[in-house]
């Protein structure tokens, strides 16, 4: 017979041991010479699944809760532990894990299903059953509740464990005292608060998930290593993983499907790419009866949908955007694009508030507050967005769009550069988004333009090109191909192609620009100053200094009526002139421009800004090289 299952046995109390009867339940404690300490000996079990036999990893969450609940625990840790998380990030298979591992350190391991009222007062009537409780014929079941109740208050060394109590308030009023012995909690809720000691299980790491796919998918045996895996096993057991987001449920389905088609990893995966919801709605051949991923958490959706409409909306819109470290002041920031709901938010951050409190009932979306960002999981936002309409899924992703467009710095430089850095991954999944709806307005070319110029700030050349040319696209059919934002677009590509030295591509783009910028901004503007600086620096990067020593000339002239005599433009221009003169063996012209430009930098900018070190490198470069050469006269 099954160690786990057996009840009652028919041999008497072995020798040097105390025979305890609970009703027919035969419960033995060691008490032999040098016993200080009764030791369980379990008789009592109701565990309704048999142990996973590809259970794997999550060690330390299994050490902890044997600190926290194990014999030897202190007065301090009596109270009850909840294992939370989003569902099918494995929550009942660590606790079916730590129940089967440490069995023999309990009298008894009781399951209630606290899924409801009738799941939770069944799995009462089946304890008091159990254990052979009189009153148990009684037929009323509150008096069958509080008997069982009464039955922890009077025994110890006891595992009690409650499972799917995502209702925390019904599971309390059915939780005996745990003094006497250790209840266990698993739950979607976030925040136990004090019915219990939280838990929170994050999905699997990565090197766990490929060993869980590959020995479920019986590509590896049982118990071998991930290192006995192929190096073209790993690879296709990686991407597989990081698709499912580590969630456990997803991992084993991928895997129960590989098993019972007898198909490889990588047909498996193209499969996935192609049909990606239909593998996450089938179930396999499950024997602890889980719902597939994709209607895990259709429950859950639905409850949310019928009581919060900001909570509604806000997962609408995070199914959209790059899964981890969404910042939660781009919410505030776009909150005026995201709809009706939503931009309530702007003005009321407590509607916020109580959304994530609605949406961490089910772990659905983790708020990191030290960081200030959301985490949502990637299958969630598959699930989500599949659940839209065509025209639904539309409309939020342009909402998506606009919000991040409206977020996102308007003007890239130093200082805005860690705000950037936040925003990124979500700009960059708008910029997907753009691509795959063929998104056509002109907030969206904007914040491609932005993206870009942040990546070519940061010399990222390859990933802003596609991005600029997009963005010029755009621009060109939305505003017209003489629209002064068109220009911009222009001008910043020329500027990506000047760097990567492709001066044939960036001189036409300068031109056209500004011939725009003359047009509609007229000849005296500052942008128009700027792009016959860039126009002027591609010359001179050409030798072709007679061409661009006017265009430097009317720049300079232009920005200092436009912007003033000390403003940063002027220095700038006054600069790279300098350095076109010092080029030409021209120093005496070149030398007070060097010095008028960064006296201006320093004022204005500050001694320790990279402009001003940068102009000051150059010009004691400048002095260095003309003392070297009156030297050599």
């Amino acid at each position: 017979m099954d160690e786990a299952t057996h009840h009652t046995t028919n041999q008497g109390p072995v020798q040097g041991q105390v025979s305890v009867n609970y009703g027919t339940v035969n419960i033995q404690m060691n008490t032999g010479p040098g016993t200080t300490t009764p030791t369980p000996s379990i008789r009592i079990w109701n565990i309704p699944y048999r142990r996973n036999p590809f259970f794997t990893g999550r060690e330390d969450v299994l050490e902890l809760l044997h600190e926290r609940l194990g014999a030897t625990r202190t007065a301090t840790l009596t109270q009850s532990q909840a294992i939370s998380g989003l569902g099918g990030i494995g929550k009942t298979q660590i606790v079916i894990e730590y129940a089967y591992r440490h069995r023999q350190e309990y009298t008894a391991v009781l399951w209630v299903n606290a899924a409801t009222r009738d799941t939770i007062t069944a799995s009462f009537l089946e304890i008091a059953t159990l254990l052979a409780l009189p009153e148990q014929q009684e037929g009323d079941l509150n008096q069958v509740v509080m008997i069982v109740k009464r039955w922890f208050v009077e025994h110890e060394h006891w595992l009690l464990i409650f499972d799917n109590a995502d209702d925390l308030q019904l599971a309390e009023d059915f939780l005996p005292p745990s003094d006497n012995g250790a209840l266990l909690l698993t739950t979607r809720h976030q925040a136990p608060g004090t019915l219990a000691i939280g838990i929170d299980i994050a999905p699997m790491e990565q090197d766990e998930g490929m060993l869980l796919l590959l020995r479920r998918a019986k590509q590896l045996p049982q118990d071998a290593s991930l290192d006995q895996a192929s190096p073209e096993q790993r690879a296709l057991a990686k991407t597989i993983v990081e698709e499912m987001g580590g969630l456990p449920l997803a991992i084993d389905q991928a895997a129960a499907f590989i098993e019972e088609t007898r198909c490889s990893l990588e047909h498996y995966h193209n499969i996935y790419q192609r049909r990606r919801m239909e593998r996450l709605q089938e179930r396999g051949n499950d024997p602890y009866k889980h719902h597939p991923v994709a209607t895990t958490w259709s429950l859950n959706f639905e409850q949310i949908e019928q009581s919060d409409s900001i909570a509604t909306d806000l997962l609408h819109m995070l199914a959209f955007l790059a899964p981890d470290a969404i910042p939660e002041d781009l919410l505030f920031e776009g909150a005026s694009e995201l709809g009706p709901h939503l931009r309530k938010i702007a003005t009321d951050e407590q509607l916020l508030d109580t959304s994530i409190r609605t949406l961490s009932r089910f772990s659905l979306v983790k708020r990191n507050a030290e960081q200030g960002s959301f985490s949502i999981h990637r299958l969630v936002q598959d699930v989500l967005r599949t659940r839209m309409t065509k025209k639904m899924q539309r409309v939020w992703a342009e909402r998506t769009v606009r919000a991040v467009s409206e977020a996102f710095p308007n003007h890239i430089d130093f200082p805005t550069w860690s705000r950037c850095e936040r925003y990124l991954p979500h700009a960059l999944a708008c910029a997907r988004l753009i691509k795959d709806y063929t998104f056509a307005f002109s907030e969206a070319a904007s914040l491609l333009h932005k993206i870009s110029v942040y990546l070519h700030d940061k010399a990222l050349f390859s990933q802003a090109e596609p991005l600029y040319q997009d963005a010029l696209r755009i621009y060109q059919k939305a505003l017209g191909p003489e629209h002064p934002s068109t220009a911009t677009t222009m001008d910043a590509l020329a500027s990506l192609y000047q760097a990567q030295g492709r001066y044939e591509q960036a001189e036409p783009l300068y031109q056209d620009a500004l011939r725009i910028y003359q047009k509609a901004l007229g000849p005296e503007h500052p942008s128009t100053a700027a792009t016959m600086h860039a126009l002027a620096s591609l010359y001179q990067a050409q030798g072709r200094y007679e061409q661009a020593e006017p265009l430097y000339q009317d720049a300079l002239r232009i920005s200092k009526k436009a912007e003033g005599p000390e403003h940063p433009s002027t220095a700038t221009t006054m600069h790279a002139l300098a350095s076109l003169y010092q080029a030409q063996g021209r120093y005496e012209q070149a030398e007070p421009l060097y010095q008028d430009s960064l006296a201006v930098f320093e004022k204005v900018l500050g001694t320790n800004h990279p402009t001003t070190k940068i102009a000051r490198g150059n010009y004691e470069i400048f002095l260095a090289r003309t003392k070297r050469r009156k030297k050599s006269s």
